[in-house]
């Protein structure tokens, strides 16, 4: 093959070469899907319902009445009536202390008293007889006088023997010590046969009344003017005792009614204590007992009630995700009551969709896989 032939055709296969490769680098791109991948999403149905307000707060067990019983007079114990942990009524006999010096006391006045009646009797017939006489003067003015003056002294000392029989009748009731309240007896310090005195520190037990119990709590001092209509109206506010939170621990310890305001706010808090009436008659609390309570506060008639976790906080409202279809979009609402379980919203309708868990990814026009079926808000009446 001639050189000349070699020439043109290698340059020939240079120049397609060359155009290959410019069309390869020119070729259009492939071209991307504009939808993006769905975010997957679980979702919930908005509830109308009636729901229950409340206000919340720690409170302590209180008793209405507890009694640490103490002697009243100085004296050996003698016997105890009761056993610790025993329920006891008012009036009932708890424990007894010597009596026989008391006794001795209350004998001796009597017969004093006697004494002295029997001196008035003579006195009084006396003078009853110097009365006629002295009609006649049969006995002088003077006479008639200081008989008169024996009989008011009579008269007086009867007085006194008889103040003395009812103040050793009070010191023997002392001997016996009866509960001043119904309660429970507690931890007895105090054996039978030791001495007692009235200036002893320790008393013998305590008498503590459990049914009826109040609980006292505090509560912001803004809501003063709420706990005032509360406890002002017909029916006082119900208030639930629950030993921890109440989502929590599912049936309340009790249930009372508001009873009390204190009279002043606290300065350094900010709070003013409240105290509930509760009926305990299966004592489910117990004095000392720290609780949760919630007072119902009012009652929201027909409300917009969807799980906490469904509402979001923008910068300046807030908002929530609403499903269109297989998209989402933005909706403002106001939130109008919230607690651990439900919140109360408007801005939105009974049966939307809307999204409770995955907002973290999404937008407004977010295409969307919901993972489960929308079932309306679970939240509790």
């Amino acid at each position: 093959m001639p050189t000349t032939t070699k020439k043109i055709m290698l340059g020939t296969l240079v120049v397609a070469l060359i155009g290959g490769t410019a069309l390869w680098l020119n070729r259009p791109a492939p071209s991307k899907s504009t939808g993006g991948a769905a975010v997957p999403v679980r979702v919930v149905q908005v509830l109308q319902q009636d729901v229950a307000r409340y206000v919340s707060g720690i409170g302590a067990v209180l008793s209405l009445h507890s009694v640490m019983i103490r002697p009243q007079i100085d004296g050996i114990l003698t016997d105890i009536r009761v056993a610790e942990g025993q329920e006891v009524k008012t009036g009932d006999l708890l424990a007894t202390l010597d009596d026989r010096s008391i006794k001795a006391s209350l004998d001796q006045a009597k017969a004093q008293l006697g004494q002295n009646q029997a001196q008035l009797q003579v006195a009084l017939a006396d003078l009853k007889r110097y009365q006629v006489l002295s009609v006649d003067n049969g006995v002088s003015k003077q006479t008639l006088d200081q008989q008169q003056a024996l009989v008011n002294q009579l008269k007086a000392s009867a007085l006194g023997n008889q103040a003395a029989i009812t103040a050793a009748q009070v010191q023997l009731s002392y001997t016996q010590i009866r509960s001043p309240v119904t309660g429970r007896v507690g931890i007895r310090t105090v054996d039978a046969g030791n001495f007692l005195r009235v200036s002893d520190t320790q008393g013998l037990f305590s008498v503590t009344q459990i049914d009826p119990i109040a609980v006292e709590f505090s509560l912001p001092q803004h809501q003063l003017p709420l706990l005032h209509d509360l406890l002002t109206a017909k029916d006082p506010a119900r208030v639930k005792a629950f030993i921890g939170n109440a989502d929590s621990s599912g049936m309340p310890l009790g249930e009372g009614r508001l009873s009390l305001i204190d009279n002043q706010v606290s300065a350094t808090t900010g709070t003013i204590k409240v105290k509930a009436r509760f009926d305990n008659p299966k004592q489910t609390l117990w004095p000392g007992q720290l609780v949760n309570v919630q007072i119902q506060s009012g009652l929201a008639k027909n409300a917009l009630v969807v799980p906490p976790q469904v509402v979001q906080r923008g910068l300046d409202n807030y908002f929530v995700y609403r499903v269109l279809v297989d998209t989402v979009e933005t909706v403002p609402v106001q939130l109008v009551y919230q607690d651990t379980e439900q919140s109360i919203i408007t801005g939105v309708n009974p049966g939307d969709t809307l999204v409770s868990d995955g907002q973290s990814r999404l937008k407004p026009g977010s295409r969307i896989e919901i993972l489960s079926e929308p079932t309306a808000a679970q939240v509790q009446p």
